[in-house]
């Protein structure tokens, strides 16, 4: 899940609703607008960033004003774990803990409890794929992927998150990220990122993938393979010693062969015993330090859209929307740090 930015000069991670968004001129005041009649959060970039996005990367087309804009639906309500199963720290608080400082580096005992949690947030995402179809509701798939994480001793780790309602994220075409999982029967052609994180004998494992749902346009298609080789490619420039900035620019300059915008304000970040830690992990072009470290593990989370890359949050001050309604896609994985280069822990 990923972390937003913070408020004070430095970022977090994808999944901290609108507590903490990166900004380094403006104030908070000035980053959020609040427009009564759209009841919607708006996130601000400068005039000069915003208009060079928009006509760098908006090449919406007849296809996609086709579509219908994404509308929030009934959101049932928070579903039981069992008493039997252990629950993170921050669930009951409405309070999202934040990031925790320094980063998540692991003995041979901890690599072993990581890749436990790893491996059945894979299989859990890997088993809800198989659930998107024309028809079937983002809450439907909400309740089959917290089932499978309890029946295998675990803690779905959104649910109770800063308030957060569900146990996982369900983002629809031009929701970026923190999708609710609600009433809404997906449709033909949607495309649909499942962020899928477990909590397992006190360990997270974080990943999400874009699934097609039915016959889904080669535009579509097309940002979600190059988001997908955003994320490879960044995972294999990964190893001890290296700066995590390469991850930024590996990304960026990927995404720039294909035109498609790159969404800064949320990032990867660290996790293991806790949800988010250091490092903050950036997709972009950036000149942060910080170098890898053996044994570590992070996220590495891209969000790339056809269109603006300017985030809009609803009213429920979770759910990220793209500006101008355009398509966006998202994947993750969680990665261990080794003497060779990088592991990926959360495939089956």
């Amino acid at each position: 899940m990923a972390a937003a930015l913070s408020m004070q000069p430095r970022i977090i991670s994808t999944f901290m609703g609108d507590r903490f968004l990166y900004s380094t001129t403006q104030p908070l005041h000035q980053l959020f607008s609040y427009n009564l009649g759209r009841q919607r959060v708006s996130m601000q970039t400068s005039r000069t960033l915003s208009s060079l996005t928009n006509f760098l990367f908006n090449r919406r087309n007849l296809d996609e004003k086709k579509r219908k804009k994404l509308r929030p639906g009934k959101v049932s309500p928070y579903r039981p774990v069992p008493d039997h199963i252990l629950w993170p720290p921050y669930v009951n608080s409405r309070q999202p803990p934040g990031i925790a400082s320094g980063p998540e580096v692991h003995d041979e005992k901890g690599i072993e409890c990581m890749r436990a949690s790893g491996r059945l947030a894979a299989q859990v995402l890997e088993y809800s794929g198989t659930l998107v179809k024309p028809g079937v509701t983002t809450d439907e798939i909400d309740q089959a992927v917290h089932q499978m994480i309890i029946d295998n001793g675990a803690y779905p780790s959104p649910l109770g998150y800063g308030g957060f309602p569900k146990s996982v994220c369900t983002s629809v075409n031009e929701c970026i990220c923190h999708g609710i999982p609600d009433s809404r029967p997906l449709e033909d052609g949607d495309i649909i990122n499942i962020d899928v994180t477990v909590y397992l004998n006190g360990y997270h494992g974080d990943t999400s993938t874009t699934f097609f749902c039915g016959d889904v346009d080669d535009e579509a298609r097309n940002l979600v393979k190059v988001t997908k080789e955003c994320l490879d490619k960044a995972i294999s420039v990964c190893a001890p010693g290296v700066e995590y900035r390469k991850i930024g620019k590996t990304i960026h300059d990927h995404a720039d062969k294909y035109r498609y915008g790159v969404v800064q304000q949320f990032v990867g970040h660290g996790v293991g015993r806790v949800f988010h830690a250091d490092p903050v992990v950036l997709h972009y072009r950036n000149k942060d330090g910080g170098r890898m470290m053996l044994n570590q593990t992070f996220t590495i989370e891209p969000m790339l859209t056809i269109g603006s890359i300017d985030p809009v949050m609803w009213n429920d001050d979770w759910t990220v929307v793209t500006q101008d309604g355009s398509l966006s896609a998202q994947f993750e994985h969680t990665i261990l740090i080794t003497q060779d280069g990088a592991e990926i822990l959360t495939q089956c």
